[in-house]
């Protein structure tokens, strides 16, 4: 009996310490999340400046409104970050989104590269198309981790963004398609 009891004590420990370790695990999980929430909020800040001079820089009127578009969907996900951040009561961390600058200068090297040539809309895409890969990858991780913490409102908005930037994705790959179509026509 006395051994019995004694297994039921230790159990007791190790329930008691997992608990321990698993809010150690959520607190640093929002830690984390809060984290990636600035470098994402830094990212689309970013977007906003950089998406005016690539539309810009496009040929085609179909991608111009592409990218035009994404603009204002854009401005719509740094104002529901902000929202995020609020549902949390919390503050967004000021952070530099490293990789959005250089996705954004491997952007600009391309579109000064190809500047004059019939294949400038196509190096927009592809340099655009790996942006929202970015995205996508974060808010995908976002909304993971919003639902593992149980934050309901923030998973729908971050959901909603996700979503936003699946079909951003998928439009650059229409508009590729149809210039791909129309220069081959044009070639014979």
């Amino acid at each position: 009996m006395i051994k019995r009891a004694s297994k039921q004590n230790e159990r007791g420990r190790s329930k008691s310490e997992n608990q321990g370790q698993e809010s150690n695990m959520d607190t640093e999980l929002h830690e984390l999340f809060l984290d990636e929430l600035g470098d994402i909020y830094n990212a689309e800040q970013q977007l906003t400046k950089a998406l005016p001079k690539i539309a810009k820089n496009c040929q085609s009127d179909e991608l111009r409104e592409a990218i035009e578009s994404h603009l204002e969907e854009t401005q719509q996900h740094v104002t529901r970050l902000e929202e995020v951040a609020q549902a949390l009561d919390e503050s967004i961390k000021r952070k530099t989104c490293a990789a959005m600058q250089g996705l954004l200068k491997e952007g600009d090297e391309v579109i000064r590269e190809q500047k004059n040539s019939p294949a400038l809309d196509a190096a927009i895409i592809a340099a655009a198309q790996k942006v929202e890969h970015y995205e996508i990858a974060s808010y995908g991780t976002l909304v993971a981790w919003s639902e593992r913490m149980g934050h309901d409102e923030a998973t729908e908005l971050l959901r909603e963004t996700l979503e936003e930037e699946k079909s951003a994705d998928e439009k650059l790959t229409s508009v590729a398609e149809s210039i791909a179509n129309e220069r081959a026509q044009q070639a014979g």
